[in-house]
């Protein structure tokens, strides 16, 4: 998705040049993650010639909110607070990263007042 993303309209063989892996994933895994993600709803494909061309349905935004919820339901039982808990008791957790999260929930705890 990462490549679809940075390079929407891409083929196939577009997607694994552009991969970050090495080694490269083979054309054929690529093609069926490819066809499971448009089975999905998460990408789409035209014909161009004979190649397809692939683009995302959806933005990096929504799927990481829609992974994220299905992970929070899956795997914590809908508990935020056990997520957070979580996400922070098992690494080190640099002062900037505790501060950056303090400053979230202080946002988020203003914005539910005012409502």
């Amino acid at each position: 998705m990462h490549v679809l993303w940075d390079h929407p309209g891409s083929t196939v063989s577009e997607v694994v040049e552009r991969m970050p892996a090495a080694p490269k994933p083979a054309y054929n895994s690529v093609l069926t993650i490819l066809r499971i993600l448009e089975q999905k709803g998460y990408v789409a494909h035209e014909k161009d010639g004979r190649a397809f061309v692939y683009s995302p349905l959806i933005d990096r935004q929504q799927a990481r909110q829609g992974a994220l919820s299905h992970v929070l339901s899956r795997f914590f039982g809908g508990s935020r607070e056990e997520l957070v808990m979580d996400l922070l008791g098992h690494e080190e957790v640099s002062a900037d990263e505790l501060a950056r999260v303090k400053a979230l929930i202080e946002r988020h705890a203003k914005g539910k007042a005012r409502r």
